[in-house]
């Protein structure tokens, strides 16, 4: 069980750290081309994608990393809680 709880933190933190990239690159004019975008846009899609079809946008602000991190955070909680 211990090993179930080490591998669901390390996915979490690891699509966590991702989503942060993403959001943060997503501030500066980088080509959509760039390999690390396009990595970070395969890893965090499956997530972000149907969260986005759930959450309206705020005018031009997507809040839908957020809403995925705290999500991600809140699964690292309850696994924590329960299974430890």
């Amino acid at each position: 069980m211990e090993l179930f709880i080490i591998f669901i933190d390390i996915f979490c933190l690891v699509f966590v750290w991702a989503i942060l990239l993403r959001a943060i690159l997503s501030w500066f004019p980088i080509h959509p081309d760039n390999p690390l975008l396009i990595i970070l846009h395969r890893i965090t899609e499956p997530i972000l994608a149907p969260l986005r079809h759930v959450i309206p946008r705020l005018g031009m602000l997507d809040i839908t990393p957020i809403v995925a991190i705290l999500l991600l955070w809140l699964t690292r909680y309850l696994v924590h809680t329960f299974l430890s």
